[in-house]
């Protein structure tokens, strides 16, 4: 399967809440996501940020998927039932090596998020 292909995947099943389905599209070792106000190393700990978020999570829309060998690259809109949110767009940067995501960096704008959550962060590793 391609880079590319891995990715799309692996939206769709954030996009469909299907976790333990994503999980299968990351590695186990050697894992790293970073965003602008959270980092994770553990696959399992950034889908559990992920399961959190679900319950206001009303769309996840790929707006453009690229790839350039390992590297894909996605523009989406993450659509909220939370007022105080919105919509958020995203720009997030993947890294697939053997056929599973191995690094994803996510750009956004980070205050939103912050005044969501009231400030209180999920601890750096």
């Amino acid at each position: 399967m391609q880079p590319k292909d891995i990715v799309a995947q692996f939206i769709a099943d954030i996009q469909a809440q299907h976790f333990d389905e994503a999980r299968t599209r990351l590695v186990t070792e050697g894992f790293e996501y970073v965003g602008p106000n959270m980092r994770f190393l553990c696959p399992d700990d950034m889908l559990s940020y992920q399961f959190g978020m679900a319950a206001i999570q009303k769309d996840l829309i790929v707006r453009q998927l690229s790839a350039d060998g390992e590297h894909v690259f996605a523009i989406l809109d993450y659509q909220t039932h939370f007022e105080p949110i919105g919509d958020v767009r995203l720009a997030v940067w993947f890294r697939v090596r053997d056929e599973k995501i191995q690094t994803v960096e996510t750009f956004y704008n980070a205050a939103i998020v912050e005044n969501m959550l009231g400030g209180h962060l999920p601890p750096q590793p």
